[in-house]
């Protein structure tokens, strides 16, 4: 990534957009305080929102779906830029003219944006401002190795995954030489590897924060970078699965600390999934954490003083999901969320009972966190209960169910 890439002069590529109106888009209206209990929901969009073609899918849905979620409390928008999409003429010849397309109709809702910078291939996994930009830093836009690929049937959950010298990408740790209780990973030489294995990852994102940084210093913008939550084989003594993405994290050694200090030092926040697993909805076998592992990385963040935002790693409409984000969200001791992205934006989240659990999760969010069971029933029956805000807009909801 090169500085000249994301230069003022070059962002919009078209000379007549090069004005004042353009540059107001960079601008933050405000920030979420360290001492503020309140954590802002922010919604991903589809990943096809600009299609192929370059072009803005259904428009009028989207325009209907915007103004739905404002309504619902909902702070902003999470949308993918797919540098294939923005380069596609050749190189350092951008075109963000459907993405400003965009960034307008979040403006007129008073939505803000938070925009990914998509180097990575689109799939292969499950599933009013530009307020933050996310850097790409790997595979999916998270920072490790490409240790699990799932696209090309390669790796299978909760395979172990590379590095290829330490056993087979979909064994077991206790079937390898390398990660089995006390295998090669605890001994002089596997620590070595280690140690010069997530340097490596941590050498590649100080590099590319760093970059980022001088880019977008002066322009209001956040930036982020993205943290796998590989949550299986958590409870094994070798954390075999976090260990082959770059992660030295084991029993004995804390591998989110020096990851989350990285961030600090250039005022990135930390972006974590799976905040909406639980360990008992887990394969036993796989000997999952994820809540297990949420708390390592929020002590973490404390720790360096680095604020950690949170994503959901699959889509989930239930209420017993949104409680368990409410639960990791909360904070009495300063290791809170900043900020959480629902995954994701589609016809399915507008549905009743999905949309009225989503309306209260946001409620509960904008209170702290403090309630963390949902309604199962809206006693309350306010506009929002069953997915439309008034009948007066009745009309206008009925296009999101498009999206």
């Amino acid at each position: 990534m090169q500085e000249t890439q994301f230069s003022r002069e070059k962002t919009l590529n078209l000379e007549d957009r090069r004005n004042e109106k353009w540059e107001k888009l960079h601008k933050l209206s405000d920030t979420h305080g360290k001492h503020d209990s309140r954590v802002p929901v922010f919604v991903m969009l589809p990943l096809d929102t600009i299609s192929c073609g370059g072009n803005l899918n259904k428009p009028r849905a989207m325009n209907a779906s915007l103004m739905a979620l404002k309504s619902a409390g909902i702070e902003g928008v999470m949308v993918d830029a797919w540098w294939g999409l923005v380069e596609k003429e050749g190189p350092m010849k951008y075109n963000w003219e459907r993405y400003a397309e965009l960034v307008k109709m979040a403006q007129k809702h008073g939505l803000k944006l938070q925009v990914v910078m998509s180097f990575h291939q689109c799939g292969g996994n499950v599933g009013d401002s530009c307020r933050k930009i996310q850097v790409g830093m790997g595979p999916c836009g998270e920072l490790r190795y490409p240790s699990y690929p799932e696209s090309n049937g390669t790796w299978r959950f909760p395979g172990i995954v590379g590095p290829h010298d330490s056993g087979q990408y979909n064994q077991f740790p206790e079937d390898t030489t390398f990660f089995r209780r006390d295998g090669t990973w605890n001994n002089d030489y596997g620590q070595f590897f280690l140690e010069w294995y997530s340097g490596m990852l941590l050498e590649h994102g100080d590099r590319i924060l760093a970059a980022a940084n001088r880019i977008f210093q002066g322009t209001g913008a956040k930036l982020s970078g993205k943290v796998a939550g590989i949550h299986w084989h958590y409870r094994t003594r070798s954390h075999a699965a976090e260990l082959t993405a770059g992660y030295y994290n084991t029993r004995h050694q804390d591998g989110y600390l020096s990851i989350a200090r990285m961030m600090g030092k250039y005022g990135v926040v930390m972006n974590f999934t799976c905040m909406e697993m639980r360990d008992g909805e887990q394969s036993e076998n796989a000997s999952c954490s994820p809540e297990g592992l949420v708390r390592q990385v929020k002590k973490a963040t404390k720790t360096a003083g680095t604020e950690l935002a949170g994503e959901n790693a699959l889509e989930r409409y239930d209420a017993g999901a949104y409680s368990q984000v409410l639960t990791t969200s909360r904070s009495d001791s300063g290791n809170g969320l900043s900020a959480f992205t629902y995954l994701r934006m589609n016809k399915r989240l507008f549905e009743g009972r999905n949309w009225r659990h989503l309306v209260e999760f946001v409620r509960n969010m904008s209170e702290g966190g403090r309630r963390t069971k949902l309604p199962e029933s809206d006693l309350s029956k306010t506009d929002l209960s069953i997915g439309f805000l008034t009948l007066k807009n009745a009309r206008k909801m009925k296009e999101a169910a498009l999206v």
